[in-house]
């Protein structure tokens, strides 16, 4: 997709929370809870992770990283946090681990574009989830998308915001989706296994780990054989919503994937993240995408930024 303008600055992200989670059991308590090698998390590295139901469907989303020896910061989508915290508190229990609401305290913006980088400078990580600190600052940098670096930076609420030019949410959200990087929000709370959504293949998951919620269905969806579901991009001259649902026309009686994350592009069309069956996008299966019903408005499968495993594609 050719972009009728670049994107790059940084633009203040309030769709995001902090969850914060302090104590000398807080590593050992979220190991037990999540997707991810929590216990394991290295200095200087951010991660991926998943927060899953007894069913093995997605709750959370969330990136990660170790912001004190015995401090860890959770990122995720804000309408989800308070739900998220009080859940995750239930089963803290006698760990040494107190979990709280930081995003009064910490301020969440995306940084995107050349600018972001040479704003940056030495504190720009040259590698995806990469980690770094600039004076009162966290930066952790996602992997691009389009070709355009990205960077979550977090400071101080109270601090000035970066001394970049503004970009717009809109803008910062399309390339979050076209980076095919998957973050369950409120529509979508338990729709997904975390591979319906290429979560293991993003780094998400961590089939080495001891047991999580949901553990053995996870497992079981990796093991047992060809996948049926992916997550694929797709373009939409129709703004798209999370948790709506999707068709085909060879399948018109019942829907055939369901929207994990979408937004309105810089040349105004949409461009979403879709769980679909892969049957229907096989070589030779022919036929045709809609939105919310089969005679909706059309969508344009393309393929997202990583390789789809052979026998899932």
């Amino acid at each position: 997709m050719t972009m009728t303008r670049t994107i790059s600055g940084a633009v203040r992200l309030n769709d995001w929370g902090l969850i914060r989670a302090r104590g000398a059991d807080a590593a050992k308590f979220l190991h037990g809870q999540l997707t991810q090698d929590i216990e394991g998390l290295p200095d200087g590295r951010a991660r991926l992770a998943g927060y899953c139901s007894a069913k093995g469907r997605l709750l959370a989303s969330f990136v990660v990283w170790r912001s004190a020896p015995d401090e860890i910061l959770l990122a995720c989508s804000a309408d989800l946090l308070a739900p998220t915290l009080k859940r995750l508190s239930m089963f803290v229990l006698r760990a040494q681990c107190k979990l709280s609401d930081a995003s009064a305290e910490l301020a969440v913006f995306g940084l995107a574009g050349d600018a972001a980088s040479a704003w940056l400078g030495q504190a720009s990580p040259a590698a995806a989830w990469g980690l770094a600190q600039q004076d009162a600052a966290t930066v952790v940098r996602l992997p691009d998308a389009e070709s355009i670096a990205r960077y979550l930076l977090v400071q101080p609420a109270g601090a000035a915001a970066p001394a970049l030019p503004a970009i717009d949410a809109s803008d910062w959200a399309w390339l979050e989706v076209r980076s095919a990087i998957p973050r369950i929000v409120a529509g979508t709370v338990e729709h997904f296994v975390p591979q319906m959504v290429n979560l293991e293949l993003v780094g998400g998951v961590n089939f080495q780990k001891g047991c999580y919620p949901g553990q053995e269905i996870v497992a079981r969806s990796q093991y047992r054989g060809t996948l049926k579901r992916r997550a694929w991009l797709f373009d939409s001259e129709t703004e798209l919503q999370p948790g709506q649902e999707v068709f085909h026309s060879a399948d018109p009686g019942q829907p055939s994937g369901q929207v994990a994350n979408a937004a309105r592009g810089p040349q105004g069309a949409s461009s979403a993240l879709i769980e679909v069956k892969l049957a229907a996008l096989a070589d030779g299966a022919g036929g045709s995408w809609h939105a919310g019903s089969a005679d909706g408005p059309p969508l344009r499968p393309v393929p997202p930024p990583y390789p789809i495993p052979a026998q899932d594609a």
